[in-house]
């Protein structure tokens, strides 16, 4: 039994744990017949053991998604031992019931429901709404060699924030929302602002304000990816040749990695 599972990118700026976009980079899972104890402390076997008993069975997995760096790498993880239960079990569950699932050990939906799916998704709570196979941009991403913990990301968030951030974000959020499900570039741009999560977690994304302050030709806007620290850099497809070669000369320590959007989302092979 082989399966995949996709990279994802969430919150796109006011999306707070509610939007994310799957990226065609890709986590793997082999699972065959073996002896000895399976490593259960693995966050993929313990999705596994959800559905499926894990006894005498062998868990290879490939990373391919750099851990810690905002990317959905644990979501990808989780989703591969879901949907490799599911297939071993001959489970028909549904994506929502898979998410459910994936809930108990991630916590939190939005790069989940992406790893699932595929494309473009929004949820709450335990739903999942695939509105694009796409947006309106490609995405580059900044991989920085540091690393951030989702943990010590939220903590820095605050209780409370002012109504006017509020304002501001919930219609940033409807922006994002109408230029998804319109492919509109122009609106795209306007929606990639926020106020309730990346003020607080700049600090561990510095790129973010940098890309920002001098954005290359053609970038329509940039984004915290997850928790940081890696940024998402938004740019129309014709520039986004140029716009990596530019970013990579100016960030020569930093991994620039233009990733197509993946349609699909975890599935067996």
């Amino acid at each position: 039994m082989r399966v995949r599972a996709p990279a994802s990118t969430a919150n796109l700026g006011p999306g707070f744990d509610c939007a994310a976009v799957a990226l065609d980079l890709w986590n793997e899972l082999e699972v065959t017949e073996g002896d000895g104890a399976p490593d259960l402390q693995h966050l993929g076997v313990q999705a596994y053991a959800r559905l499926a008993p894990v006894d005498g069975k062998r868990f290879t997995f490939t990373d391919r998604i750099p851990r810690e760096r905002g990317l959905g790498s644990s979501a990808a993880v989780i989703a591969l031992g879901l949907v490799a239960a599911a297939a071993v079990t001959g489970s028909e569950l549904g994506l929502e019931e898979l998410l459910a699932e994936g809930l108990t050990l991630e916590g939190h939906g939005d790069n989940l429901a992406a790893a699932f799916a595929g494309g473009v998704c929004l949820t709450w709570g335990a739903r999942i709404a695939r509105i694009a196979d796409g947006p309106p941009a490609v995405p580059i991403a900044l991989v920085p060699d540091s690393t951030v913990l989702t943990a010590a990301a939220r903590a820095s968030l605050p209780a409370a924030v002012t109504h006017e951030d509020a304002v501001f974000t919930a219609s940033r959020a409807a922006l994002l929302g109408a230029a998804l499900s319109a492919g509109s570039p122009e609106l795209f741009a306007e929606a990639l602002a926020d106020r309730l999560h990346e003020p607080y977690r700049a600090a561990g994304a510095p790129l973010l304000e940098q890309v920002r302050a001098e954005p290359p030709p053609g970038v329509l806007g940039a984004t915290i990816s997850g928790s940081g620290p890696t940024v998402i850099v938004w740019t129309r497809a014709a520039a986004a040749a140029t716009c990596a070669q530019q970013l990579a000369s100016r960030y020569p320590d930093v991994d620039v990695l233009t990733l197509s959007v993946s349609a699909r989302g975890a599935h067996t092979q």
